[in-house]
């Protein structure tokens, strides 16, 4: 290698980000994922068998998904191609199986189609994919951080394995920051960074799990301090404060993460937790959640899951989503965090939900969809008399109590119990009295 040739070596490396060069070449250096590609773990073994299929690798940003579908094909030893489903077509997609094609049929060499953010295509580019997937043309590896469940067809899901990825631990992180900036030739070494133990764990903490987060972090604080007398560079928790402003938030509002948080919100609110509802609150509200979408699923889990326990649980959720129209963030979140609190402490019951699907169930599963009693039509028009509508009514405020003994269903049904109330706080009160009714009946 010639003075020319290392100069465009330094330029190249300069102009690849310190995550890309970083990436390992050999299976036994990835950090992380030990679900998978530990010792006598699954993906390990399809690996080492030379056993690939298509799959999908299903995870967060910086999980490695693009670095473990490059290991597959040097261990395989398989051409690697990649296309990027923001900005890739049909044409492209047919270009790259093409030249698949004619590699697998002149020099019998198999191909791995990397297909980045899988879950971008749309279904006719999916679709395209299929015949050679079937036909062993190619192996397709799909990345996503969405649920391939919902953003993946089911004829291309099925015919791959789906591999789920976690989030790197606090410990897989340090792991890769220590390895960029020791190596030397693909890292941050020869600037011979001195980090400060705070600095470190700040960047650390900031990646939430995001190894290329955490990569362009340290790097973009190598290149923001100064080199001393000696040629040392010393990262100090001011510096990566100031690169990196604030931390990274895992909240995609809108892919699965908009779900999940939700999902999150609705459970800690059912399970009486305050303090665990607020939390998910406020992390839907720094990730920039439409406040109107939160509001919904407060109203939602009122009815839902507390429901008549305690019926002001509704009415407030109800006055908040008001309030959110009116007000908008920041001050939304005050109402919010008000009725949030209000529905978390609020006595459960879900007799609601329970009471009305069972109701559905008996119409649309068992076929109990029987007409209207003639005494309980309607028989506010002229001609109702005519027909016999309302006759036999019975007026409940014209009797003690202003109860009088009635079917109120069909006579096929009569009898059938819907709603059960399991006596939490309110309804305690609506369980005696309906007890009561019912021993009249």
């Amino acid at each position: 290698m010639d003075l020319f040739d290392k100069d465009i070596e330094i330029i190249k490396k300069k102009m690849t980000p310190l995550a890309d060069r970083i990436r390992p070449s050999v299976l036994k250096d990835f950090v992380g994922q030990q679900h998978l590609i530990g010792e006598g773990k699954p993906l390990r073994k399809l690996i080492e068998r030379d056993s690939i299929g298509s799959i999908i690798f299903w995870g967060p940003p910086g999980s490695g998904k693009t670095t473990l579908a490059r290991l597959i094909a040097n261990t395989t030893k398989r051409r690697f191609e990649e296309i990027s489903a923001v900005n890739a077509g049909v044409a492209d997609l047919r270009k790259a199986i093409n030249i698949a094609q004619r590699e697998l049929q002149a020099k019998k060499i198999r191909t791995i189609l990397f297909i980045d953010e899988v879950h971008r295509f749309n279904k006719a580019q999916q679709d395209a994919v299929l015949p050679f997937v079937e036909k062993g043309i190619i192996t397709m590896i799909g990345s996503t951080t969405e649920n391939p469940s919902f953003e993946v067809i089911p004829a291309l899901r099925s015919r791959c394995q789906i591999f789920r990825l976690e989030y790197l631990s606090y410990d897989d992180i340090k792991s890769i920051l220590n390895r960029a900036t020791e190596d030397k030739e693909k890292g941050l070494g020869e600037y011979k960074l001195s980090i400060e133990p705070d600095a470190l764990n700040n960047v650390i903490i900031q990646a939430n799990g995001d190894a290329r987060f955490a990569l362009n972090a340290i790097e973009s604080t190598a290149f923001s301090s100064e080199p001393d007398s000696e040629g040392k560079r010393k990262i100090t928790p001011k510096i990566v404060e100031e690169v990196l402003q604030r931390a990274s938030l895992l909240y995609d509002k809108m892919g699965s993460e908009h779900y999940d948080h939700a999902s999150a919100f609705q459970k800690s609110l059912r399970g009486s937790d305050p303090d665990a509802s607020i939390y998910w609150l406020a992390k839907m509200i720094a990730g920039g959640e439409d406040p109107r979408f939160i509001a919904r699923r407060l109203i939602v889990t009122a009815s839902e899951d507390v429901g008549n326990a305690d019926p002001m649980a509704l009415v407030l959720s109800v006055s908040a989503s008001e309030a959110v129209e009116k007000l908008g963030w920041p001050e939304a979140r005050i109402p919010l965090s008000q009725a949030v609190i209000y529905v978390a402490t609020a006595p459960k019951s879900n007799s609601a939900i329970t009471t009305i699907d069972k109701a559905i169930h008996d119409i649309e599963k068992d076929g109990k969809s029987f007409p209207v009693p003639v005494h309980l039509k309607d028989s506010h028009y002229r001609d109702a008399s005519k027909y016999g509508f309302g006759k036999n009514y019975k007026y409940p405020h014209e009797f003690p109590g202003h109860y009088v003994e009635q079917n109120y269903l069909p006579d096929e049904l009569k009898g059938r119990i819907y709603y059960e109330p399991d006596g939490q706080g309110k309804e305690a009160e609506i369980k005696e009295r309906l007890e009561k009714i019912r021993k009249k009946t």
